[in-house]
């Protein structure tokens, strides 16, 4: 990278190094990147760490990504917006195999099944690149150990930047060995608000007006039966969360599960 020549000497605690696999770039404002995994390295499907790169100073600057595969894999995959005059996004966007990337080394959060209490239905509500910890979650088998049903929700500005979760349900639906476990059980269910779709509208508004449920042929959200994960922006955050506390929802957290969770980690 353009500060190589300022690394400073490796940390026992700080970031380690991890070269870029592949990219691929979705939209002018989207793309993923796959990075090598170190043996070391744990987590739980739906966690974020911390990723980055050095600056020109040789110091490091790091943000919070979703970790977008799931616990299993020996790889390393990241989701991303692409923002023009973002200090970290700005040139994250320009990597290319062979690069290096920071990878902080504790990875954490709330968006994992540890957090909910046990139930029949999991809704994944995400925004934008808040897919990002779903496309590890339903590619975990526990996922489908665990519930019935698994709803994934993906809106979007426009048609093209749902291409992402298609692609990755697509993908587990005819995956080899997940196939088995996700058919019958996942669905993805895509809306856009700037385009003309089959399914247009925020997802709040989808919920608030019943479309979601009759779109999907399943009951309104249930305490009793459903369980929650929200990640998006901080408006959906917001406006999601209230939805389910409206309709009795308790938010969980690691130390306390519960039936609905939300994550708060953005990339800049």
């Amino acid at each position: 990278m353009d500060a190589a020549a300022a690394k400073p000497a490796k940390s026992a605690t700080g970031p380690t190094e991890e070269t870029v696999l592949s990219v691929k770039h979705y939209t002018d404002r989207l793309f993923s990147f796959r990075l090598s995994r170190p043996a070391a390295f744990r987590f739980r499907s739906g966690e974020f760490v911390m990723i980055g790169l050095y600056k020109d100073n040789g110091k490091p600057l790091l943000r919070a990504y979703s970790i977008a595969s799931p616990s299993w894999d020996e790889e390393l995959e990241f989701y991303s917006i692409k923002v023009p005059d973002g200090p970290l996004t700005s040139r994250l966007q320009k990597i290319v195999p062979g690069d290096k990337v920071l990878l902080g080394r504790k990875p954490t959060g709330t968006l994992v099944h540890d957090a909910l209490v046990p139930g029949k239905r999991l809704y994944c509500f995400s925004t934008g690149t808040g897919f990002a910890p779903f496309a590890s979650v339903v590619r975990d088998p526990e996922t489908y150990e665990k519930f019935d049903e698994v709803i994934v929700t993906h809106t979007c500005r426009e048609v093209a930047e749902l291409d992402y979760s298609k692609q990755i349900v697509d993908e587990t639906l005819n995956h080899e060995f997940l196939g088995e476990l996700a058919q019958g059980k996942l669905v993805h269910y895509g809306s856009v608000t700037r385009e003309d779709y089959p399914h247009k509208g925020r997802i709040t508004e989808l919920m608030s007006s019943g479309k979601l449920y009759s779109d999907l042929g399943v009951p309104a959200l249930n305490p009793e039966t459903d369980r929650v994960m929200i990640c998006g922006s901080m408006e959906m955050l917001a406006d999601t969360k209230q939805l389910c506390l409206d309709a009795g929802f308790v938010e969980g957290s690691n130390a306390t599960p519960a039936q609905f969770v939300i994550e708060k980690a953005f990339a800049g």
